[in-house]
């Protein structure tokens, strides 16, 4: 049976911190409820997952719980779309349950706090200088990084200090690589590479044609057993996902499942999220904000062709 579902009066700006105080206790999860799958993993620090409506963005933040059966989705790309993303705002209400379920186990938000809020805000801050914007976006694309790097597997390993002791730890499987879709996407490769300094980046080059407006591959070198490992696709801005899934077509022509990658952005728009998990419902997305509207001008910025 489907779960009812309510439809908030505001669009929220942000991903919003549970506050006791403020919100009304959430009804109790009944069996059939999807739980949705927060990065941080410590249910203390998770951020809600924001749910948008057609109404313009509003002052009063709309919360919704953790527990909940139609999720927002995130957005897809960064400088290869065009157009005003506000009208997207009213396609992120899924109404599909089964979709709504796939896209709570696929999509990983970073726990939201006033650190993660401020290199938001200066990012989409047409006032703030190239300086600060840069130091902000590595900042928040190394945080993207860390909490990635965190979903790959790990294995139990014994190290002696240098008194002697035994020290029980974890280590990183090998088998993983990075890959960048240019040229946005390579403003996350030396936050990659400052964590995994050995790993090996491949690159992908996607552009939009000007006839038919479809995003189209011009480029594509990867390490030749890519099949074989996992793989952090860097893509930090997604608007509309057709990017992204020109993208994972070309690497699943490579070999690789939509199961080992996992896409790192920094911004997403609930349409580009949608669309890349009906096309892809394996392929695990993280980023820190679904909102309706992406800082689309980031790579221009970044890399000071604006």
């Amino acid at each position: 049976m489907a779960t009812e579902l309510r439809f908030p009066d505001s669009m929220p700006c942000h991903n919003q911190q549970v506050n006791s105080a403020s919100t009304p206790s959430p009804e109790p999860p009944t069996p059939d409820d999807p739980i949705l799958d927060y990065a941080g993993g410590n249910s203390a620090s998770m951020a809600k997952l924001a749910l948008f409506t057609r109404h313009t963005p509003s002052s009063v933040p709309a919360e919704r719980g953790p527990q909940v059966c139609g999720g927002a989705s995130l957005n897809s790309e960064s400088n290869g779309d065009s157009g005003n993303y506000d009208a997207l705002a009213g396609d992120t209400l899924l109404g599909d349950c089964e979709l709504s379920r796939q896209m709570g186990a696929q999509l990983k938000l970073l726990p939201m706090n006033d650190q993660i809020r401020e290199l938001q805000t200066i990012i989409r801050d047409k006032t703030a200088s190239r300086g600060d914007f840069m130091f902000s976006a590595d900042r928040l694309i190394r945080l993207v990084v860390e909490e990635g790097l965190n979903q790959l597997p790990y294995k139990e390993c014994m190290v002696t200090t240098p008194t002697g002791y035994k020290y029980e730890g974890v280590k990183f499987e090998k088998g993983n690589c990075g890959v960048s879709i240019m040229r946005s996407g390579e403003a996350m490769e030396q936050g990659l590479r400052d964590c995994c300094r050995s790993i090996r980046i491949g690159k992908i080059l996607i552009q939009s044609d000007e006839e038919t407006q479809r995003a189209k591959v011009y480029y594509a070198k990867f390490p030749p057993d890519i099949y074989r490992r996992k793989v952090l696709l860097m893509y930090p801005i997604l608007s509309t996902g057709n990017t992204v899934i020109e993208a994972v077509k070309v690497l699943i022509e490579h070999g690789v499942q939509p199961s080992v990658i996992i896409l790192l952005s920094l911004f997403s728009t609930p349409h580009g999220a949608k669309s890349i998990i009906q096309e892809f419902p394996e392929i695990t997305i993280l980023t820190t904000e679904v909102h309706p509207v992406a800082p689309t001008h980031f790579g221009q910025k970044y890399f000071g062709t604006d």
